[in-house]
Parts: C-alpha cells; structure tokens; sequence
C-alpha cells in the first residue's frame, strides 16, 4: 500500500488519544451477533434535548422523521483471508488489502481471470519471503479441481506484494476466493469464521464486491426495517467504501495528529450523485434531515463534499480522473475560507465535474480523517455501533457530536451493558441541528 508522508498543517489542535480512551472489558465484545439481528438494542442519544433513550433496532422507522434521507454503503464484504501451505506443509495465513493491478478499483481486479496483484498481510511472512512461492489447491462451487498460487514480489511497511495465478483460468478471482477464502472477521473476534458468518458478516443491501471488513452498522438492518422505512417515507441512498483493514489499525501515536490515516476506495454511479444533489437541495429547501448509516457513509459523503469545496476553490485540478481526498485536505479548506458552501452547491460541482470529465461513475480514494474541530457537513443523524477506544473512529464520533457529549453517550452504554464492536449494538446519534 502507497504511503505518504503526512504534512500537518500548524493550525490544527493537538488532540491527545488519552482523552478519548474508556474502560472496554473482554465481554463487551461479542463473539457472535444476536438473531433476528434486528433484535440488537438501540442507544438514541438527541443533542436537542440531551437526553438518552433506549430501544431495540426495529424500533428505528419510529425514531426517523418521514421525508429523512438514509444513506447507506453497499460495499460487499470478500472472503479476503487465505489459508495456504508452503511446499514443506506449513501453513501461512494471508490476508488481502489492497489490488494493483490490473486496477486498483476492486471491481475489477476481483473480475479478472488467471492472476492478479494485491497487497495483504502474511503471517508467517519471513518463510513465505524465503520460499517465495506458496499455494492452495481447492474446489470450485462448480466441483472443478483448481490451484491458487501467491508470488512474493516485494514489501513495504509490513504489507507484502503477491502476484495471484490459479487454475482452472477461467473462473474469476472473485469465484476463486469464494471457494479458497474465509470471512476476514475483525482481530477482536477471538474465533475463526463459521458457515453463519457468511450472512451475518454482511448487509442485507451488499451489492459491489471489494470490502475486507464489513460496515457494520448496516448489520442490524432486515428487509422488514427496510420496507417499514419506506413505508414510512424514508427513501435509501446508496454509495460505496469498500471498507479495508486499517478501519481496525490502533493509533500508535500519543497525538491524533501524528497517525497517519489509511486510504480506502470509493464509488458511486453519476446517477446516484444526482440523487445525492437532490437531497442536499431538499435538506436545504425543506429541512429534510439526511441520517448516514455508518461512518463510512458519512466519510463518503463527507469526501464528496470537500472534493467540491476544492474544485470550487481551484485547489483541485479540474482534469484529475478521479476523486482524491487527502488527510487534512478537508481542515485546511475549512480554515482557508470565510463562509463554506452549503453541501448542495458542493455536490453540484462535483456533478460537473464528472460531467466534463464524462465520467458515468466516479471513483477515487480517500484518506480522509475526521477529527473534533472539523465541521461535519453532510449529516444530521447517525447510526452506528460502539467503537474501540482512542481508535480513529472515536475521534469521529466526537467530531459528529461535537465537545464531550460522546462521553455522555458511552458512560450510558457501558453502564446498561450495551454490546461493543462489530457484532455488538447500535447507537441513533442526532444532532442539534436535527430539524423537530
């Protein structure tokens, strides 16, 4: 994976992790999720009136005001952990990141057939640099004999270039991993995967292939939650972040500042940026409140905007391909400007932009970090579980719920045994400025 030196800009506040640490006990992680999975409990937690009140999850379409906007990331989650053998039979665990090539864009890499370049993690990495060379022979769904075999190609910061080929060269890299791979489950779930995971590790609206680790927020919601939603006036909204591992990397530095933020891959058709133009419009017309599903939704939307704050501005150059979203490209427009632009202005030049460039969808990356004293732009509620302390996700949740509310919000949960992590419970975050 591309890395990059970090350059901070002088103003930004100097955030200690310490603050943002909380007491986490072994059993607030569940090893496995409740069923129906929308039996899972709901903390909402209301900034226009402070107060906490607790549900379960298919109490939501209650808790939404008809007319809100739901926007959710159908990124879907590949079976990117590999169990492999060395020559000699010893086993070698390794997990995909990122592809190169023949792309970077997911989609594609996972379509192509025969080989195929990723970056991942290995364990066992320093026989697996010795042998070069280490394979899996499985079956395909179909019941064909095949073999996938990983090349060691180089490394950089701990993450190791493979080279994938495999027979038969006629299924795609996709098909080969739902035969050979298992369900990438978060380092916190201390058990393998099982044949549930497959389902309950995956949103009910998945639909494009390309995540190593699930947005998790999206896991209580069934078809039943969906169609109440709706029926209640509340239309969904689609887009996608294909979720990689550095959503678990622990900050390492004793500043928020000093981490260096992963970068992961984003998409979404120009239809739908459309839509999302609309919503702006009507949420600035009409009041109409947009609630993210997840923090990847909301880094998303939040991309999309400074990605137009910066094309208005002529800081981004009008001809790049692709999306790009730095660190703290977001902080420095924020404090570059006077008054920002409302979200509907920035999302139509974004419009334009892929219009220009004639582009029928639009793809980018970024490695945008959300930290408290950024203005969040794009969301007035938020559905999202608990996160692991003085992670990059916590400084999120505190930057949505601005000052030391998140703390209100997290004594609450730990106090009525909530269930933390990715197969624990899920909050209903809304803001003050959430329309009555």
């Amino acid at each position: 994976m591309e890395r990059r030196p970090t350059e901070i800009p002088i103003d930004l506040p100097h955030i200690a992790l310490a603050d943002f640490q909380y007491e986490l006990p072994p059993e607030a992680i569940p090893d496995h999720p409740v069923e129906p999975r929308d039996s899972s409990r709901l903390l909402c937690f209301d900034a226009r009136t402070n107060h906490i009140t607790h549900h379960h999850f298919h109490d939501l379409p209650s808790l939404i005001p008809s007319g809100s906007r739901l926007i959710v990331n159908d990124t879907r989650v590949v079976r990117a952990r590999i169990q492999m053998q060395r020559e000699s039979g010893g086993s070698v665990e390794v997990l995909l990141l990122d592809p190169t090539q023949p792309s970077v864009d997911p989609a594609i890499t996972l379509a192509s057939r025969g080989e195929c370049y990723w970056h991942c993690m290995v364990g066992g990495l320093k026989k697996f640099r010795k042998t070069g060379v280490i394979c899996l022979q499985f079956e395909s769904l179909e019941g064909e004999k095949g073999i996938l075999t990983a090349n060691y190609v180089g490394e950089s910061e701990g993450e190791v270039l493979i080279r994938f080929q495999w027979t038969p060269e006629a299924l795609s890299f996709s098909e080969v991993l739902e035969s050979a791979g298992h369900i990438p489950l978060p380092p916190y779930i201390k058990r393998g995967d099982q044949a549930g995971d497959a389902e309950s590790y995956q949103t009910v609206y998945a639909e494009e292939e390309g995540a190593v680790a699930a947005p998790t927020a999206g896991l209580h919601f069934t078809p039943t939650v969906l169609e109440r939603l709706k029926g209640n006036g509340v239309e969904q909204l689609q887009l996608t972040l294909h979720v990689g591992a550095g959503t678990f990397a622990p900050v390492k530095t004793a500043r928020a500042e000093e981490h260096v933020m992963h970068g992961e891959r984003i998409a979404l058709s120009k239809k739908r940026m459309q839509s999302l133009v609309e919503v702006a419009q009507k949420r600035e017309r009409e009041g109409c409140p947009v609630v993210h599903v997840g923090t990847t939704s909301l880094r998303t939307m939040e991309t999309l905007y400074w990605f137009g704050v910066g094309l208005l501005r002529g800081e981004v150059d009008p001809a790049v391909p692709e999306i790009r979203v730095g660190q703290w490209d977001a902080w420095r427009r924020m404090q570059d400007s006077g008054r920002l632009p409302e979200m509907h202005v920035a999302f139509e030049e974004v419009l334009n932009w892929s219009e220009r460039q004639n582009l029928e969808a639009l793809r980018g990356k970024t490695e945008l970090m959300i930290i408290p004293g950024l203005s969040v732009m794009t969301c007035d509620a938020l559905i999202t579980n608990f996160h692991q302390p003085g992670s990059t996700l916590m400084l999120l949740v505190a930057a949505f719920l601005e000052g030391d509310l998140w703390k209100k919000v997290y004594s609450e949960a730990r106090l009525r045994e909530y269930r933390f992590l990715s197969y624990g419970d899920s909050s209903l975050l809304i803001r003050s400025r959430f329309p009555k």
